[in-house]
């Protein structure tokens, strides 16, 4: 199996494991909209969607090993794809026509991605003064999305991808400077970037545990979009990463970004009719009770359906 492969094998695995989280987030913002991170840190939920995190995380810390963050980075996209399904079956309904409209052109634009995109394995990396040059813009932007206003979930949401996309990027930075045998393991450049990972992949986190109080569609659909989007602009600004086939490449990578990002917006404004009443959260096993796919587990909403009375939801658009 080819490098490029690889990367986008461990990519589908992880997309899986970041929709289940976030239908996870989702459903305990919903029980309990003015949690403090104190109650959360209390709450098995929290702790079940922290785990699956962590494993979506360790399988996308291996594709950026073996691929190019234009590559791993848009396949980003394919966790609203899977969390459609996953929202339906928990509010025991079918997946509706918009959806599956928006599943299909979001997997065709990735695929004209991945063609665009295909490179060799990354090798190289940020110096020291450009992970801090990063961190510090990224750092501005985030404290400017985050700023007391109209539509927090969606400006929430657009920070935590933005710092989910830095941290990746930073983390095949540490990635190939660690298995790179002639330096140190444990150099000032990779303890120093980990660092850097480590708080961006907290911040963004916790921002998207706030983004989806709102909702799991609208806020889910800008944080699928930031994501690549921010790692794709220090990809190809400063780790020297391409684009394949030349004006024609590029034209391909927007004609696919285009349909990607016209399919999750309609997945995320997808507006199925209301399912069977909610079952109770037991967070004394909150795997079978955040996760449960059976029809009697259904959500009191569809899991993708931002609630209405919420001053931050976009009913119209995502951005």
């Amino acid at each position: 199996m080819s490098a490029v492969l690889a990367a986008v094998a461990l990519s589908l695995v992880s997309a899986v494991a970041y929709a289940a989280a976030a239908v996870a987030q989702e459903r305990l913002a919903s029980r309990s909209p003015g949690s403090g991170t104190l109650r959360l840190l209390g709450s098995g939920a929290w702790w079940c969607s922290v785990g699956l995190n962590a494993a979506a995380a360790l399988l996308h810390v291996v594709a950026l090993k073996y691929g190019p963050l234009t590559v791993v980075q848009p396949l980003g996209a394919l966790t609203l794809v899977a969390a459609v399904p996953m929202g339906a079956r928990l509010a025991g309904r079918r997946v509706n026509a918009v959806e599956w409209q928006g599943t299909a052109l979001t997997l065709l634009g990735l695929c004209a991605i991945l063609v665009a995109a295909s490179g060799p394995a990354p090798d190289e990396v940020l110096s020291v003064p450009e992970a801090l040059a990063v961190a510090g813009a990224t750092t501005a932007l985030i404290g400017v999305l985050s700023r007391p206003g109209a539509r927090p979930g969606l400006r929430h949401a657009g920070a935590s991808g933005v710092a989910s996309g830095v941290a990746s990027a930073l983390t095949q930075t540490v990635t190939v400077a660690a298995t790179d045998r002639s330096g140190p393991l444990l150099s000032v450049q990779v303890v120093g970037v980990a660092l850097l990972v480590a708080a961006f992949a907290a911040g963004g986190l916790l921002l998207s545990q706030t983004a989806y109080r709102g909702g799991l569609g609208g806020p889910l659909a800008v944080v699928t979009l930031a994501n690549p989007l921010a790692a794709a602009v220090i990809g190809l600004s400063l780790l020297g990463e391409r684009l394949q086939g030349g004006p024609a490449g590029v034209l391909l990578a927007l004609a696919g970004g285009g349909l990607a990002s016209w399919g999750v917006v309609l997945l995320s404004r997808a507006k199925p009719a209301d399912g069977p009443a909610a079952a109770p959260v037991d967070d004394d096993h909150p795997v079978a009770a955040v996760l449960a796919l059976g029809p009697g587990s259904a959500a009191a909403e569809p899991a993708l359906v931002p609630r209405p009375h919420d001053p931050g939801h976009l009913t119209t658009a995502t951005r």
